[in-house]
Parts: C-alpha cells; sequence; structure tokens
C-alpha cells in the first residue's frame, strides 16, 4: 500500500467508479469529483499527493483546452503538485504541450491497469521527493535567523579553554552524544556549533532548541511533530525539530529544565531512535547527532529525584564543563577585542580601541554573566561611544556592579561571590525580579535558578 492520496476528475461515473475500485487496492486514498470546478474545495481539505485529471469536459470536445486550463490552475496553487492528465483521444502534440505546461505524465482512456499503476507508482515517488524538498525550503526559512546569526569561532588562549578545543578535535568526527554543561553565558551553545562544525554533519542541518522556552504543552508537538487534525489548530502535518535535523545535529538546550514525563518521552525516543508525530501512530525513523546543555546540577537532580539517572546515562557520553568567564581572565580582552571589531562592523563605527582604564576595569570586572554580559557590555559601548576609542564611562559599570566601590576581593570564592552580587541586586531592586535579573546582565529564568541554588 503506497501512503499516498490520489484525486480522480472526470466527468464519466464509470471512469471515476473503475479508478477507484483499482486504486483503493493500492493508494491510501483515493477521493473522486465529477467537475474540475470543485478542485479548489478538494484541495483545501484533503493533503492531495497525485491528480488524475481527464482533459475534456464538455460533450464533444476533443482538443484537450480544458484539461491545459485546469492543469495550468491547479500548479497555480501549488507548483508542486504532480498532475497527470488523461483523455480518451491521443494526440502526441498534445501530450508534449501538457508536459511543458507541467503536466507529469500523459496516459490515455482506456487504460491497462499496470500501466496505470507503475505511472501513478513513478508519480508518488516524484510527489515525495517534491514533498522532501519543500520540507528542506521550510526547515530553511524556519530557521534563517538561526543560520545567519553569526556564530562565534571560540576566542581564547587560557588552560582551560585549550584544553576544551583538544577535547573538541577528539569528540566532534564522532556522533557521540554530548553533554555541555556551564552557568549561563559561558558559550554552550558556541561550543555546540563547533562541535557540528567539526562533524561529519557539517553540511546538514544545527537545529537549536531551547527547551527553557517550550510551554510543556507544546513540547511532543514542537520536537515530535503533529498530523493534519491532531488538535484544533492542526490544519497541516508539521514534522517535528528530530524529524527537521534529519542527517544533521539537533542541540537540546537547558535539558534540566524538563520534567520527569517529558525526560521519560525523550528518553523512549534516543533509545528507539523513532519518532511519532502527534495524531498518528506511524513510527518515523531518525537519525541525528544529538548534544544537550545545561547550568543545572544533573548529578544533584539524579540524587534527588528529579532528573532520571537512565537519561543522563544516554545523554553523557562525553561531557564538556565550560568555566565561567572569571576562571579565563587572561581571555577577557582577546574577547572583548572580538567584540568590538564585531560591533564596530554592526554599527558602522569602524576600528575601535580600548583605552587604559577601560581595559582595567574590564579586568576587575567579576562577570556574573560570564561572555555573554561581556558581549553585551562592549555592544552598548560601541553605540554610545563618540570616537574611536572606548572608555571607562562607555562601558557603564559602575562601582555598584563590582559589589562595593573597590577592585574585586580574589579570596573570596566564586560561587559565595556570585551568591553576594545576586542578593545584592535582589536587596537592590526590592525584590523585583526583572530589573534584578537586567542588572546583573541575567534572564529572569536564569535569575530563578540562582535564587533557588543559594536558597535566598
Amino acid at each position: 500500500m503506497i501512503d499516498a492520496t490520489v484525486l480522480v476528475i472526470d466527468d464519466d461515473d464509470d471512469i471515476l467508479l473503475s479508478a477507484r475500485l483499482f486504486l483503493k487496492q493500492h493508494f491510501d486514498q483515493v477521493v473522486t469529483c465529477k467537475s474540475p470546478k470543485e478542485i479548489n474545495v478538494l484541495l483545501s481539505k484533503n493533503e492531495v499527493d497525485i491528480i488524475l485529471l481527464d482533459m475534456n469536459y464538455q460533450k464533444g470536445a476533443s482538443d484537450g483546452r480544458e484539461g491545459l486550463y485546469w492543469l495550468e490552475h491547479i500548479l497555480s496553487i501549488d507548483k508542486d503538485y504532480v498532475v497527470i492528465l488523461m483523455t480518451a483521444y491521443g494526440n502526441v502534440e498534445l501530450a508534449v504541450q501538457a508536459i511543458k505546461k507541467g503536466a507529469t505524465d500523459f496516459i490515455l482512456k482506456p487504460w491497462e491497469n499496470e500501466k496505470l499503476f507503475a505511472t501513478l507508482s513513478s508519480a508518488s515517488r516524484l510527489r515525495q521527493s517534491n514533498k522532501k524538498v519543500k520540507k528542506l525550503e521550510k526547515i530553511h526559512s524556519s530557521l534563517q535567523k538561526d543560520i545567519n546569526r553569526q556564530f562565534e569561532n571560540i576566542v581564547g588562549s587560557s588552560e582551560p579553554i585549550r584544553q576544551l578545543q583538544h577535547t573538541l578535535i577528539k569528540v566532534a568526527p564522532t556522533d557521540a552524544n554530548v553533554l555541555i554543561l556551564g552557568e549561563n553565558g559561558t558559550g554552550k551553545q558556541v561550543f555546540a556549533y563547533e562541535l557540528h562544525r567539526l562533524s561529519n554533519r557539517r553540511n546538514q542541518i544545527f537545529m537549536h532548541v531551547d527547551l527553557g522556552s517550550l510551554n510543556e504543552n507544546l513540547f511532543e508537538s514542537e520536537l515530535f511533530g503533529y498530523a493534519k487534525g491532531a488538535f484544533t489548530d492542526a490544519k497541516d502535518d508539521k514534522p517535528g525539530r528530530f524529524e527537521m535535523a534529519e542527517g544533521g545535529t539537533i542541540f537540546l538546550d537547558e535539558i534540566g529544565n524538563l520534567s520527569l514525563p517529558l525526560q521519560a518521552k525523550l528518553l523512549s525516543i534516543l533509545q528507539n531512535r523513532t519518532v511519532t508525530r502527534l495524531g498518528e501512530s506511524k513510527e518515523r525513523k531518525i537519525n541525528v547527532r544529538l548534544i544537550t546543555a545545561t547550568n543545572m546540577p544533573l548529578n544533584e537532580m539524579v540524587a534527588k529525584g528529579t532528573f532520571r539517572q537512565d537519561l543522563l546515562f544516554r545523554i553523557n557520553t562525553v561531557e564538556l564543563e565550560l568555566p565561567g568567564l572569571a576562571r579565563r581572565g587572561e581571555d577577557i580582552l582577546l574577547l572583548a577585542g572580538h567584540f568590538l571589531s564585531s560591533f564596530g562592523t554592526k554599527y558602522h563605527k569602524g576600528l575601535l580601541k580600548l583605552d587604559a582604564k577601560a581595559e582595567d576595569t574590564l579586568l576587575k570586572y567579576h562577570w556574573p554573566g560570564n561572555v555573554r554580559e561581556l558581549q553585551h557590555v562592549i555592544e552598548r559601548a560601541v553605540i554610545m561611544a563618540d570616537g574611536h576609542e572606548i572608555s571607562h564611562a562607555d562601558l557603564q559599570l559602575s562601582p555598584q556592579k563590582f559589589g562595593n566601590s573597590s577592585p574585586v576581593q580574589i579570596d573570596i570564592p566564586l560561587e559565595e561571590m556570585e551568591k553576594l552580587m545576586v542578593q545584592k541586586a535582589i536587596d537592590k531592586h526590592k525584590g523585583n525580579i526583572s530589573r534584578a535579573a537586567a542588572d546583573l546582565g541575567l534572564t529572569r529564568a536564569a535569575l530563578y535558578r540562582r535564587i533557588e541554588k543559594f536558597d535566598l
């Protein structure tokens, strides 16, 4: 049985009956109608794969003009429709004209069942190919922002970064599942993309999925897709992110945010290497490389029973732990220079540099928001700068943002310093989480996680 829907349009009831009886033995669904004027309605109600279209409808007509007209009409709706024209009047010139106008094939009535089946089978394969191309076009469109986003190569020469780069070179060419650990803003997405870029899947899709921003009710439909009619707004079939990433890499960010029921569903997908769309029972095989990331302590969560140990085993064949920016001090000015060049070009400011006091300020700051915070600080400074030199004032890092007016105490443990900064920001803004998060260069969700982590 071929998984396709065939629409047969002919004004002869006997032809329609004959087509229906024969084709329903071989195709998933067969729809018939007597008038091409019903085409718009039928195409809007059914996901049609192949259209078998008669060329003559008016009594006594044999020139095929009606068929050519409706062929053009169908292809104006969707150029990827597969249309096979049929007529009782053999005419080579007419067949050539039909093919030129976009028909896939041309058959004569009465047909031989074997020939009709062979023609439609070939048409079905063509339709599937067209759908795959269309799917890739949709993926390209939906991922355009991601694709156009400038993924920066890893910048840094500190010892922690050199060790990570060494590990990347070993791990990237394999299909091993990788778990990337690190605080918010440390560059987990950049490292995930580098793994993809250095892999054998580099020419395929890199699919980034932020699980932290996914509503739990949308988890299955977004990741696994859905069939038409699966729920109220499901007007068309839609592939999920795993299907879209076929042959490439899927990066599940913030995996620590998944509830236990969703963890179980994800584990099933990873074990079976298949997905089932909502509203369907058919399993679809997937071939993707999995990379996950979180800033949450998964091992502690396993001990507390809030994260499945079997899922952790599944996703962390290799673990990469990214250091906070405070632990890679020698990279701060390298990164700042990198961002200056990038934003100088973006905002048409030309070549920019930091003055001595600005460099000193960057080196003394503790960077609770890590590389992402540095990126935002430099972008803002580039926008605010009047000349080609970035000053201390352009950075807008006030003494309060250092915890006090003096340089950061290096003998304070980093985690204790972070706790202190979070508490100060919350106190400063009288419990307003949005303002405190903005002051720290964090998202609300990231700040809530730190509040929970430090039991504030």
